[in-house]
């Protein structure tokens, strides 16, 4: 005798993704992961290598924009391996991977200072300061030292207030250089011929000419009235 069930007593149960398995490379999908735990339980070791070989042939066709990409085929095969726990056991044209070379730690970066006194000057001043401290006494060093004097005063206005006097660039100096570059006690023709980029107000002031010269407020009457006064009276 056939007995009709009522719909209403049937209790659908929804699979929620917490509920299921975790993904270990979620952007294959989870029907790539069971593709790959269905091929590790596989006996046979033939069948086994083709499952893997069309797995990574599904794989490359996600991403056919790597296929071009060097050593994308070893990628592959490593990711198939970490997908399957590292239970998989088939013939890879690869080193398989171990689990320890995965969980393995990068060296960490070393820094060239930790806590740089004046940061708006950045680590390659300082290494433009170590070599001009290596350098011999002459013109080529003290060029580099105004280069460097006039980099250190274009940092400081990128960084800080609109103005800044000379001798505190000279002090930072100094004391970068730890005493071998003192451009304080130097000569009043060393400090012109410097000049430290004459753009105390504000930075923007760089798009006018340094060359360009200001005209005085009363420069064309004091021409024409030059002018007037250099005419000879005709007789």
């Amino acid at each position: 005798m056939y007995i009709k069930e009522n719909p209403h007593d049937i209790v659908h149960h929804l699979e929620y993704n917490a509920e299921r398995p975790h993904l270990i490379i979620p952007e294959y999908g989870r029907h790539l992961q069971k593709l790959i735990d269905q091929a590790t339980v596989i006996e046979d070791r033939n069948e086994r290598n083709k499952a893997a070989k069309y797995i990574i042939a599904v794989m490359g066709s996600l991403n056919p924009h790597l296929r071009d990409v060097p050593d994308f085929q070893h990628k592959l095969w490593d990711q198939i391996f970490i997908m399957s726990d590292f239970k998989l056991d088939v013939d890879s044209p690869y080193p398989v991977p171990s689990r320890e070379m995965l969980q393995q730690k990068p060296d960490r970066l070393k820094y060239p200072q930790n806590f740089p006194k004046y940061r708006f000057y950045g680590n390659n001043i300082k290494y433009m300061i170590d070599v001009a401290n290596k350098w011999e006494e002459g013109e080529l060093k003290s060029a580099l030292i105004k280069v460097i004097a006039n980099h250190m005063k274009k940092s400081y206005l990128s960084w800080n207030k609109d103005t800044v006097k000379d001798e505190v660039i000279f002090e930072h100096l100094y004391e970068l250089s730890n005493g071998k570059i003192n451009l304080k006690t130097s000569s009043e023709e060393l400090l012109n011929s410097t000049d430290l980029m004459r753009t105390n107000k504000k930075m923007s002031n760089k798009n006018q000419s340094p060359l360009q010269k200001p005209k005085s407020k009363n420069g064309g009457k004091q021409n024409n009235n030059q002018n007037k006064n250099n005419r000879k009276p005709q007789g």
